[in-house]
């Protein structure tokens, strides 16, 4: 039975990290979960199980022939692999979109119809695989490449992060399935930023922090002590302030009656296939909306109506901020008043730039920064990346060298620089570890207690949620797409 093994191990992650495992043992069969803070070095520890990262010192041995690695990163190459392939916006008529489908996708490297077919039934995904890739929500090209991944059959299948993204119907049938691969034959590693994502079959846990792996034992044991650590990290956040915005009152001032959204009759179609379809919503002053419903719904396309970001926006009856879309505004009358955190938002920050330029962008409402930042903006920026604990090295440090969770933190503060009117949070949590989770909940509960912010949140954990909501637009599926309810929360 294949086994690996890995003693006084050192991995080289830059010139100045180094990735430290002291001794472990992964035997045939076995289920582990590796859990840590953002930055501690898991995705690093997966590379590592996965023979995709040498080590520098140690000794180092595996016996696995198919060991295979899945990550949110991974998938952000592949969808911008896929967007370059090219440009849809700019296609001329009768020009191919040469975006590949999801069927496509799913046998990238095993060729085989009838397998895909039945891990898509599997993943209830069948519907789209006649699809481009490229258009699926996050939860949806998720599951597209967890079924790429089993069809290459790995006897050791590491997964960073699996459950991100994923509805509750969704991540309840990934736990089964990745239940139902526990077999002699075949290792099972989960790297996981939350501890309550572990599943029950999960037989080890192993924890890192600061780049070492401290603790491998039982999974009671572990949770155990991982609990005491969560509730002292949260004592020490009451009290926190967060930075002032840069002008308190630059925004053009809104009526305090006037509602920030109105859409009347809303309807998105790609490829005749109506995604939203007779949507009637009002987001009234005060009012703090949860959005949900499952994967694929078209939550993420109300938002980018929203954000002005989605070209079928001129097409509706759209008002926002008491514009109406197509009235001759631009699109910086809308984003002024907006913090807009997403996955499309983090895929699509794709520029060359340093975490303080990232911040600082978000005074702008720019991808990268394009204009000179003021000295209060700068000194701002930099309360924002001690609130982070960032206000070190990794301030000046490249973006996209940080870990996902990190980069999804900064993003995050991004997003609340300058204490928005209205504060668009998809998924804002997704990648994140349990600490830095409770900060993200602090900084949202300071800013919507200033009375100056609404929150329009989405997310499938419903532990998420903060206390501020106050209604609630569900996306309910029905035989032939989906009814939308509106209900009232207070």
């Amino acid at each position: 039975m294949a086994s690996l093994q890995i003693s006084q191990g050192t991995f080289r992650l830059s010139a100045t990290r180094l990735l430290s495992l002291d001794e472990l043992q992964l035997e045939g069969g076995q289920s582990w979960a590796f859990v840590g803070a953002n930055g501690s070095g898991k995705s690093s520890l997966a590379r590592a199980l996965a023979s995709e990262l040498p080590p520098e010192k140690g000794v180092f041995r595996s016996g696995f022939v198919r060991p295979t690695r899945l990550s949110l990163e991974q998938l952000q190459q592949l969808v911008t692999d896929e967007w370059q392939r090219n440009n849809t916006d700019l296609l001329s008529e009768g020009e191919n979109d040469t975006g590949r489908t999801a069927l496509e996708i799913i046998q990238d490297e095993v060729k085989d119809v009838a397998r895909a077919q039945a891990l898509a039934a599997q993943f209830n995904i069948t519907g789209l695989l006649e699809r481009r890739f490229k258009y699926l929500s996050t939860g949806e090209t998720r599951k597209v490449l967890l079924c790429q991944a089993l069809m290459k059959q790995p006897d050791l299948l590491i997964l960073d992060e699996p459950f991100d993204g994923l509805d509750v119907a969704s991540r309840a049938s990934l736990t089964e399935t990745l239940a139902s691969l526990q077999q002699p034959g075949v290792t099972l590693v989960l790297v996981l930023n939350r501890f309550d994502d572990i599943p029950d079959f999960i037989q080890r846990i192993g924890v890192l922090a600061e780049c070492t792996l401290t603790h491998v034992g039982a999974r009671d044991a572990i949770l155990a002590q991982a609990l005491v650590a969560q509730l002292a990290h949260s004592e020490r956040l009451a009290g926190m302030a967060l930075p002032e915005p840069d002008v308190p009152d630059q925004l053009p001032r809104l009526a305090d009656h006037a509602p920030r959204v109105t859409l009347r009759n809303g309807v998105v179609s790609y490829n005749d296939k109506a995604v939203i379809n007779g949507l009637n919503w009002q987001v009234n002053p005060g009012e703090h909306w949860q959005i949900v419903g499952p994967n694929g719904a078209g939550k993420s396309t109300l938002l980018s109506l929203v954000t002005g970001d989605h070209p079928q926006g001129y097409s509706n009856d759209l008002t926002l901020f008491g514009i109406k879309r197509g009235s001759g505004e631009t699109i910086w009358d809308i984003k002024q008043h907006i913090g807009y955190v997403s996955s499309s938002l983090h895929l699509d920050y794709r520029v060359s730039a340093n975490v303080r330029t990232v911040i600082l962008s978000g005074f702008f409402d720019s991808i990268g920064l394009y204009q000179a930042a003021s000295e209060r903006q700068k000194a701002l920026a930099r309360q924002w990346l001690a609130l982070l604990g960032m206000d070190n090295a990794l301030a000046d440090a490249p973006f996209h060298g940080l870990s996902w969770g990190q980069q999804r933190l900064v993003l995050i503060a991004r997003a609340l620089v300058k204490h928005p009117t209205l504060l668009i949070l998809d998924e804002p949590l997704q990648g994140l570890d349990p600490i830095n989770r409770q900060l993200v909940r602090r900084f949202v509960d300071i800013l919507i207690g200033e009375g100056r912010t609404q929150l329009l949140f989405v997310s499938h954990h419903a532990e998420d949620a903060p206390h501020c909501i106050t209604h609630r637009l569900s996306f309910v599926p029905v035989a032939d797409g989906y009814h939308y309810q509106q209900e009232s929360l207070r």
